[in-house]
């Protein structure tokens, strides 16, 4: 009995890890900061806020792993954040952007509008929750389905993009909706996503690598939403090509492997 209550007190006593907890906390700032920017209508401030909580979305993991203090507790925790940043906070967006000029265009429109950003809402809790199941199983190299960083990246980014531009009118609505529901299909799909995770950070990595990572951070600071919106979509873009790839690879191998067994058979004959 007196094993167990004092198991039970170190259980209470333990703490958790501040480093990659603290990133975390920053992560989830950053995305509830960018629902206060988008009410008050600056959508520029939004994107750039998204893309600090996918900094720091990247960095407390890798961070954890780094310096050995993984927890559950921080992969709970971590998960909503992500929830914050990536899920609510979009959707949040898309719909503040869009609830005057749909206003504009009869109820249909208002009504197809939170859908659109209720079921990327949904998207991505249900994404998350896949990815905590089979993150210890699955292989760390790809993502099944759209990661929701990038997802949240090119919702917001198509929204700045289209604030800036001043763009309006019916097909800048369907066309940004449409967008943020097939973001949310894509979160849910089986389609292989590159997770850049085999990238470690005791590892050697090429020299124009390092050049590549301030390059990159360059060309965002010049134009935010047009080069987030350009990567994201590149990175979207590219789970539905690889699929295909693979698609093509294995019916080329069975046409092949039809026509080894005919000449077989000829051959036999």
């Amino acid at each position: 009995m007196e094993s167990s209550k004092n198991k039970a007190g170190r259980i209470r006593r333990r703490g958790i890890y501040i480093l990659p907890n603290l990133l975390t906390t920053g992560g989830l700032f950053a995305g509830f900061y960018a629902i206060v920017a988008a009410i008050d209508g600056n959508y520029h401030r939004s994107i750039i806020a998204i893309f600090i909580a996918m900094v720091l979305d990247g960095s407390d993991g890798r961070l954890a792993r780094l310096t050995g203090t993984e927890s559950e507790f921080g992969k709970q925790y971590d998960s909503l954040s992500d929830m914050v940043a990536f899920g609510i906070a979009p959707a949040i967006i898309v719909y503040q952007w869009g609830i005057v000029q749909l206003a504009e265009h009869g109820w249909i429109w208002t009504k197809l509008g939170w859908l659109a950003a209720f079921l990327y809402a949904v998207a991505a809790a249900l994404r998350l929750a896949r990815f905590n199941v089979i993150s210890r199983t699955a292989d760390r190299r790809f993502f099944e389905g759209l990661a929701s960083p990038p997802a949240a990246a090119l919702v917001t980014s198509m929204v700045a993009l289209s604030a800036e531009q001043g763009w309006t009118g019916a097909l800048v609505l369907a066309a940004v909706f449409l967008t943020t529901a097939l973001a949310g299909a894509l979160m849910v799909s089986r389609f292989a996503y590159y997770s850049f995770k085999d990238v470690s950070a005791k590892g050697r990595i090429p020299f124009t690598y390092v050049l590549a990572i301030p390059l990159t951070f360059v060309l965002i600071a010049l134009d935010p939403p047009k080069v987030i919106f350009a990567m994201a979509l590149t990175y979207m873009v590219s789970g539905i090509l690889f699929a295909g790839w693979r698609t093509l690879k294995r019916r080329r191998a069975r046409v092949q492997s039809g026509n080894d067994s005919t000449n077989g058979r000829g051959t036999a004959d």
